[in-house]
Order: C-alpha cells, then structure tokens, then sequence
C-alpha cells in the first residue's frame, strides 16, 4: 500500500469511528450549543486530533530515519545504511537512497583515484625537474663559486664563502622537497625504511622526540596501500610539526587481526572542536581509495591520535 492510501486510510478511520460515536452514542448537540456538550465535543476533537498525530507519527517514522541520513551522511566517513524498514512506499523510497549513495561512492572514488594519480604523477615530475634543474644548476653555482673564491681576495673570499653556504643550504632544502614530493626511498627501500626517513625527515629540524614502531613481519601490501601509507603517515606527521605543539610524537605500523593498522600519536593540543581541514580530509580520501578506514581522535594522554585501518596483505 502506499503511503498516499496509507495516511487516507489512517485518517479516514478516525473520522469514521468519530462520526459512528457521534452517530450511535449517548451525545447530542443542542441548539444554542450547551456548556456540557462543547466541553464533550471539544475533548472528543481532542482525543482524535491526538489519535491522528500518533498514528502519523509511527507511519512516518521511517521517513524521519531517512531524513537524519541525509543531513548527516558524509561520503568521506561512510556509515551504516539507513534500513529499509516500512511499507511500500517508504521503504521503496530508502532502497533508492541507498543505491543513490552507493552510485555517489563508487563515482567519488573513480574520480579521486583520478585526481590522485594525476597529482602523483605531477609531483614526481615536478621532483624530476627539481633534482634534475634547479639541483644541478645550483651545483654548478657553486662549483663556480669555489672556483672564484679561491683566486678572489681575502675579503671578498669571506662573502664568497657566506654565498656559498647559503647556496648550499637552498640546494639540500630543493633536495628534501624532491624527496617529499616523490618518495624515491618506497620505491628503492621498501615501506619500513620510507616511514623511518620520513620521520627523521619531518621531524629533524624541530624539537620533537620521535619514535618509531614497525612490526618486522608486516604483509606485502601493493604499491598503491603502500604509497597511501606513506602519504598518510606523512600528512599527519607535518599536521604534528605545524599545528600540535607537542612535545613527542610516535609513529607506529602493525599487522593485527590480518589487518594494518598506523597511528600517528602526539602529546599536543589536540584537535577539539576544531573543523577538520584539507589535510584530514584528503587523508580519508586516500583512505577510501584501498578500501581502509581513518580516524582521527583527541584525547589524553596523547593529544591527537591518526589512525588508519588497513585491509590486509598478503603475509611474506
């Protein structure tokens, strides 16, 4: 039945029954109206007003399910489907909200894998060019330099030697943005040795202490999990440096239950009642790419904890 009979007939029950007592009961209605029967007819308006209200309310209960869905639903942090409980009507209207967001889903995640792959390949070619450009010209300048200085002047070898320092240190900060925008070490070294050069890489110039947790006997994960790993870990540990204010940070990968499992953990400020930003969000969208879970929490002892749930490897 659907739901248009539905209200008609819940509706029309109650006017029945409310005309049959009018009809067949004891009731009658005077004219000029007296006290007693307006107070009868009032309250039997009454009774049937609320009658009416709670047999609407349990019929379209589902629908208010269903309309708490949608105002809450997020594609980036998928939650249980609403259930398609109800008659005809409504829950044919549920079962087209689901596939509605189950379209959704799959489209958003084509089109992020996409962009993703898009934005790899864009980072490595823009390491390429660092490296291979920018890198060598800057060694170039400073061969130069140590050419000129060794046959310049006492004072003007002391500036030489300032300009090439300073050269020299704007060549090793190019070579650590290559290295962050295409992690030549996953590649060469495996994931274990990628987190750990990430750590003292992120870390290395700030006054965090750092540690590292890594089971020796992790799953072979493909390279597309691995390099959503290392993203992951990489984007949490620069939201640590930049934003935490802690004092130590931890980085760990486990195997547990035939599933991955990262934490990045801090002892900061944690996240409150904060927003979350892009970084986060693009962490769940990665997440989602491999099928894996991301949650982000506040709390003590650590201030904020980012953890990834993977779905297994195949175990070496």
């Amino acid at each position: 039945m659907s739901l248009f009979w539905r209200i008609l007939l819940l509706n029309a029950a109650v006017l029945i029954i409310a005309t049959t007592l009018l009809l067949f009961g004891p009731v009658t209605v005077s004219t000029p109206v007296v006290l007693t029967e307006a107070v009868i007819l009032t309250a039997g308006l009454a009774v049937m007003l609320i009658a009416n209200a709670a047999l609407l309310r349990v019929g379209l209960a589902p629908l208010r399910r269903l309309t708490r869905a949608m105002t809450t639903i997020d594609l980036l942090q998928p939650e249980p489907r609403p259930v398609a409980a109800g008659h005809a009507g409504i829950a044919d209207l549920i079962h087209a909200f689901n596939a509605m967001i189950d379209r959704l889903e799959a489209e958003r995640a084509t089109s992020t894998a996409r962009a993703l792959s898009a934005q790899e390949a864009e980072r490595r070619r823009i390491a390429q060019e660092l490296h291979d450009e920018v890198g060598q010209t800057l060694t170039a300048v400073l061969l130069e330099l140590k050419q000129v200085a060794r046959h310049a002047p006492d004072p003007i070898r002391s500036q030489l030697t300032q300009v090439q320092e300073t050269t020299r240190d704007s060549l090793d900060e190019i070579r650590r943005i290559a290295r962050r925008l295409r992690p030549g070490v996953l590649e060469e070294l495996g994931l274990h040795s990628a987190l750990k050069a990430l750590t003292v890489e992120v870390t290395g110039h700030t006054t965090l202490t750092a540690t590292q947790h890594v089971d020796p006997d992790l799953p072979t994960f493909d390279a597309d999990t691995e390099l959503v790993i290392y993203r992951v870990a990489q984007e949490a540990l620069t939201n640590v440096v930049r934003h935490a204010k802690a004092a130590s940070v931890e980085l760990s990968l486990h195997h547990r239950d035939r599933r991955g499992l990262l934490r990045v953990r801090d002892d900061g400020r944690g996240i409150g009642a904060a927003r979350e930003g892009a970084g986060i969000r693009g962490m769940r969208e990665r997440a989602l790419l491999i099928g894996a879970h991301l949650t982000v929490t506040s709390g003590t002892p650590w201030g904020t904890e980012v953890a990834l749930t993977i779905p297994g490897g195949h175990q070496a």
